[in-house]
């Protein structure tokens, strides 16, 4: 660990003292507080620890050893790794609640509109019962207004019955839902799409949600795609797109670097339906903005 060739009066004073204060005071203190997002700054901490108190011993030829510095490098690596772990557990543990918290919300809004449905089609078919009644008590005038009438309740309770239909069909296939198609050119910059889906009624809603308090201007949506299997779908865009992936290391997060024809055509490759695709983002709030930081710039010149 030390190089002591010359030490003068106490020939353990030097090493000891240069040793303890290298590895008890200030390696364990950087490997204590390293995370998983401050490694560089920590190797580069544990370095100069390792010149400053070879400087400052180098009159009396102590010295910490090259080899001793890998030793605690390699702690301090070891160390990262273990925290890294934890920070992707935990955002693993956060994802898995949020999916939960999603899901929890789009069932919410199906049973809430399978109600409504259930009440609407009550309602019809009451009126319609009602109404053959009064046609057979109504005189011929009367009849035609009345007919005209039933044909109209008819067919609202046909609509009502397929919508009644449809949410069923959503509460009890539960792969059902959106994959949607954003991006926030003001937060992440051109050509940046996030891939992601919901299962919401509204899928505009989880749209809102995401552009509310973690990004300073709201998503634009590029495509809205309602598919029997959205997971299956979203996974393939994923798969396809991964080496376009902005974070490469975190395979949770779902923003993709990438020209928006590209996903335009995987789309049209894995789902049997047209979908409309809108090019341009409006950005409005971002566009705005940028508007009028220039109009004070110019204002101040």
């Amino acid at each position: 660990m030390l190089n002591d060739d010359l030490i003068d009066d106490d020939p353990l004073r030097f090493p000891l003292s240069t040793a303890y204060t290298f590895d008890r005071n200030e390696c364990d203190n950087i490997i204590s507080k390293v995370k998983f997002n401050n490694i560089t700054a920590s190797e580069k901490r544990l370095v100069k620890v390792f010149e400053d108190l070879n400087k400052l011993t180098d009159m009396q030829r102590v010295a910490i050893t090259p080899e001793y510095l890998d030793l605690k490098l390699e702690e301090l690596s070891l160390k990262y790794e273990f925290e890294q772990k934890k920070q992707e557990e935990k955002e693993e543990q956060q994802t898995i609640k949020e999916q939960m918290r999603e899901e929890a919300r789009a069932l919410k809004e199906l049973e809430k509109a399978k109600e409504k449905v259930e009440k609407e089609e009550k309602h019809f078919s009451q009126a319609i019962e009602k109404m053959n009644l009064q046609l057979q008590k109504a005189n011929s005038e009367e009849q035609q207004k009345l007919l005209d009438k039933l044909r109209e309740l008819e067919a609202q309770l046909e609509l009502t019955k397929r919508n009644k239909e449809d949410v069923i069909n959503r509460v009890q296939n539960t792969r059902a839902g959106y994959v949607y198609i954003i991006s926030n050119i003001g937060s992440f910059g051109d050509s940046v799409y996030k891939i992601g889906m919901t299962r919401r009624l509204e899928p505009l809603d989880r749209v809102k949600e995401l552009g509310n308090a973690s990004v300073p201007f709201t998503f634009d949506v590029h495509a809205m795609i309602f598919s029997e299997d959205a997971p299956a779908l979203e996974s393939a865009l994923h798969r396809a797109l991964s080496d376009k992936k902005g974070n490469k290391v975190n395979d949770r997060k779902e923003f993709f670097r990438v020209d928006l024809k590209e996903i335009e055509e995987l789309v049209k490759r894995n789902h049997n339906k047209t979908v409309e695709f809108t090019k341009l983002a409006e950005a409005e709030e971002f566009r705005k903005s940028v508007e009028m930081a220039n109009h004070s710039l110019h204002s101040v010149s």
